[in-house]
C-alpha cells in the first residue's frame, strides 16, 4: 500500500465570489437559491490541459461524435487499434486525456484505450451536463467502436460506469476510483460546501427530479453496483477530500464481485497516477476469473 503523503490532501475550494452569490439568493428566495445552485451543479469547471497529459492529447486520433438521445456532440480519443479495447472515462471537469498514465500502462499490456471529453468538458462543446449524458455518451461509444472488455471510470466517471453496466453496456469487467455514492449525500455535501442550509439540498434534489422526470436516488452507485454480476475494482484512498473513503466502502459491500483497493495520502486526483494503482488495475484486468 503506497505511503502516507507528508503533505496534507487539500480539498478545492470554492470561490468566494460563489459562496457570497448563494448567501445572497437564499436571503431573497429558497426557490432562486435552488435555481443557483442547479446551475453551479451541473455547469463544470473546463481546466487548460496540464503538459502532462499532451502526449496522449498529440498521439491520439481524434475526432467528434454525435450522441442521438441528448443530441450532443462529444470529442473521443483513440489510442491504437487492438482487438483489445478499454473505456476510460473521466470525473467532473475532467477530461478525456485525464487519466493518461493508465492509458499508458494499457498500451504496454496490448490494449486500445479509448477515452472522451464528456459534453461541456474538454474540448467537447457546451457549458452544462449531468450524469445522464456521461451515461448516454458511454453506450453511444460502445455502439460505434463496439464491446470494450474493460469500462475504467474516475469519480463521476466511476458512477457512470456503474451504471452504464447496470443499462446494458457490456464488459467483462469495471475498475471505479474515487467514486462518489449515494446522489443524495453528494447533494448535500454541495450545499454544504456553498453555505446553504439543508433544505435547500432537498429543493435542488426535487428541482432536477421534476426537471428530469427521474429518482436521483436511482443513480446512486451502490443501487447499480447491486444488479452488477461482472468483477468489479473499486479503488478509493482513505484521505480524498472530495468523495469521502466511506463511498467506495459502501459500493463495494455491494457487489458481487467486488475487490477494494485503498490507499492512503493520495487524494482525489494523484490516485490516478500512483504505481501502486496501475500495477493493481493491470493486475485485476490480467486475472483470469
Amino acid at each position: 500500500m503506497p505511503k502516507k503523503s507528508v503533505n496534507p490532501v487539500k480539498s478545492l475550494k470554492i470561490p468566494l465570489f460563489i459562496l457570497v452569490s448563494s448567501k445572497l439568493c437564499a436571503f431573497f428566495s429558497p426557490k432562486l437559491a435552488t435555481i443557483y445552485a442547479a446551475k453551479l451543479f451541473t455547469t463544470p469547471i473546463k481546466h487548460k490541459v496540464p503538459k502532462r497529459e499532451l502526449e496522449m492529447d498529440a498521439g491520439s486520433a481524434q475526432k467528434v461524435i454525435h450522441i442521438p438521445s441528448i443530441n450532443k456532440n462529444i470529442t473521443v480519443y483513440e489510442y491504437i487499434k487492438s482487438e483489445k479495447k478499454v473505456l476510460l472515462v473521466h470525473g467532473w471537469s475532467g477530461r478525456g486525456t485525464q487519466l493518461f498514465k493508465i492509458a499508458d500502462a494499457l498500451l504496454e499490456k496490448g490494449y486500445a484505450v479509448v477515452s472522451f471529453d464528456a459534453p461541456a468538458h474538454g474540448k467537447s462543446k457546451g457549458n452544462s451536463t449531468i450524469m445522464s449524458e456521461f451515461i448516454e455518451s458511454i453506450l453511444e461509444i460502445e455502439n460505434l467502436y463496439g464491446t470494450f472488455d474493460i469500462a475504467i471510470g474516475h469519480s463521476l466517471g466511476g458512477m457512470s460506469v456503474l451504471n452504464s453496466v447496470k443499462s446494458g453496456l457490456n464488459v467483462k469487467k469495471a475498475v471505479v476510483i474515487g467514486s462518489g455514492d449515494i446522489v443524495q449525500d453528494i447533494l448535500d455535501d454541495f450545499i454544504l460546501k456553498l453555505g446553504l442550509k439543508t433544505e435547500i439540498s432537498i429543493r435542488l434534489r426535487d428541482y432536477f427530479e421534476n426537471k428530469y422526470q427521474v429518482k436521483m436516488d436511482d443513480f446512486s452507485a451502490y443501487k447499480a453496483a447491486a444488479e452488477l454480476e461482472i468483477p468489479v475494482l473499486v479503488i478509493h484512498d482513505k484521505d480524498d477530500p472530495e468523495v469521502p473513503v466511506k463511498a467506495g466502502i459502501h459500493i463495494h459491500e455491494h457487489l458481487k464481485k467486488g475487490s477494494l483497493f485503498l490507499t492512503e495520502g493520495l487524494g482525489h486526483r494523484k490516485v490516478l497516477g500512483n504505481q501502486s494503482v496501475i500495477k493493481k488495475i493491470t493486475e485485476f484486468i490480467n486475472k483470469n476469473d
